[in-house]
C-alpha cells in the first residue's frame, strides 16, 4: 500500500465512513488538531522525564488517537448497516477522565500552593507542556464549535478539558521534579 493515494489532491478528504468534506472542514480541523496535540504530546514524552510521566502520556496518547478516531466519525457513520459500530474500539468515558484527573490530584499533592499565574519556561520540557497544554485548549475550542454544529460525545470535551489541566499541572510537577524556579507573573505597576 502506497502512503499516497492522490483522493486529496483537489482538496478533499474523507471520513470515517467515506464522506468526503474540504480539509479545511471544522471535523477535520478537530481532529487534525488532536493529532499535532499528540505529536507535541510524543515531544514531551521524549524528554529526560521520570517513568511514571511517560507511561502516564503514552497512555494519553494512545486515547488522543481513539478520540480522534472518534472526532473523525460523523454521528450518520457511526453505525454500520449491520448495526455493528464502525468504531471497533473501546471510546473515551469517564474512565478516561478519572484517570487524568487522579494524576492530577497525585501530583497537585507535592506541589506547593499556587499563588500566582505561572508564565511557561525554565526547561525545554516544562515549556514543551505548556505548548501542548495550549495546542489542547485550541483542539477543545475546535471541538466545542463542532458540537455546536452537530453534537459529539460529551466525553470527548471533558477529556480535553481535564488534559490541559492534567499538562499545567504537569508543567508545575516537572518544574519542581527538574529543580526549576516556576516563573510567577507579576503584573507591573504603572
Amino acid at each position: 500500500m502506497k502512503i499516497y493515494t492522490k483522493t486529496g489532491d483537489k482538496g478533499t478528504t474523507a471520513l470515517f465512513g467515506g464522506t468526503r468534506v474540504k480539509k479545511y472542514n471544522l471535523r477535520i480541523n478537530s481532529y487534525g488538531t488532536v493529532d499535532e496535540l499528540n505529536s507535541y504530546i510524543g515531544l514531551l514524552k521524549d524528554q529526560n522525564i521520570r517513568a511514571v510521566h511517560k507511561e502516564a502520556l503514552l497512555k494519553i496518547q494512545n486515547e488522543l488517537f481513539t478520540l480522534g478516531a472518534m472526532l473523525a466519525t460523523p454521528p450518520d457513520k457511526e453505525t454500520l448497516k449491520s448495526g455493528k459500530a464502525r468504531l471497533n474500539i473501546p471510546k473515551i468515558d469517564e474512565d478516561s477522565i478519572l484517570f487524568l484527573e487522579n494524576e492530577i490530584d497525585s501530583m497537585e499533592l507535592t506541589l506547593p500552593q499556587m499563588t500566582h499565574f505561572i508564565l511557561p519556561g525554565g526547561h525545554q520540557a516544562v515549556s514543551f507542556c505548556h505548548v501542548a497544554r495550549c495546542v489542547c485548549r485550541r483542539a477543545e475550542r475546535f471541538a466545542v464549535e463542532l458540537n455546536d454544529e452537530e453534537a459529539i460525545n460529551n466525553d470527548i470535551l471533558k477529556y480535553l478539558n481535564r488534559l490541559s489541566d492534567y499538562l499545567f499541572v504537569l508543567a508545575r510537577k516537572l518544574s519542581k521534579d527538574l529543580e526549576i524556579a516556576e516563573f510567577k507573573w507579576i503584573p507591573e505597576k504603572n
